[in-house]
């Protein structure tokens, strides 16, 4: 796993690209073990995620259980790791056709760390809704600014890494948005999370 301080790095990388400028991808491992150390990143999103899930949890189950809590925390964990891994996957099956191919490792890299650290912006509305339930409008507001910011960073993220212009970048982004997006609904579908 890599240190607080790689962690620390990858995040000012993903962050600069962000912000326009492709220096950034200079801050990232793109060997084949960053590749795969990349997807360490899960598991520094872990605690803000968890928080997360324990507040939709509690919102969902009332007054049940410890054990229907738990459970729904694990249908939870189960859907939002599927959103993230399944479309890199998809991704890899189309990025030749597509003609990303060789972009296609900076781009599983740089948006892993971006999911991340995403994760970790998303926490105040998640800690709202944990610790102060009768805040849930200000808690809804404050997620759909950031989840808009966010969105747009990640296009902007997405337009440098694939380095192949707008156009081509902004499909990607859009694509990748899309699949998240059906892979979410379609487990939390199978998981029984639809009323979500």
């Amino acid at each position: 796993m890599p240190s607080s301080l790689e962690v620390q790095q990858y995040f000012i990388g993903v962050w600069r690209m962000m912000m326009g400028r492709e220096d950034g991808m200079k801050l990232l491992d793109l060997s084949a073990d960053g590749f795969w150390n990349s997807f360490f990143a899960i598991v520094v999103a872990l605690p803000p995620m968890i928080v997360a899930w324990v507040g939709a949890a509690n919102g969902i189950a009332g007054l049940d259980t410890f054990g229907t809590r738990l459970s729904l925390v694990s249908r939870l964990f189960v859907a939002d790791i599927g959103a993230w891994l399944l479309p890199l996957g998809m991704l890899a099956l189309v990025s030749r056709m597509a003609g990303i191919a060789d972009r296609f490792v900076q781009y599983v890299v740089s948006s892993n760390w971006a999911s991340a650290l995403f994760a970790w912006v998303m926490l105040p509305p998640a800690l709202l809704r944990l610790f102060a339930p009768f805040a849930e409008g200000l808690a809804a507001f404050l997620s759909l600014l950031l989840f808009a910011a966010t969105l747009f960073l990640f296009w902007r993220l997405t337009v440098v890494v694939i380095a192949k212009g707008v156009a081509v970048g902004s499909a990607v982004f859009f694509g990748m948005l899309v699949a998240s997006i059906a892979a979410l609904l379609v487990l939390q579908g199978i998981l029984g999370l639809g009323y979500q």
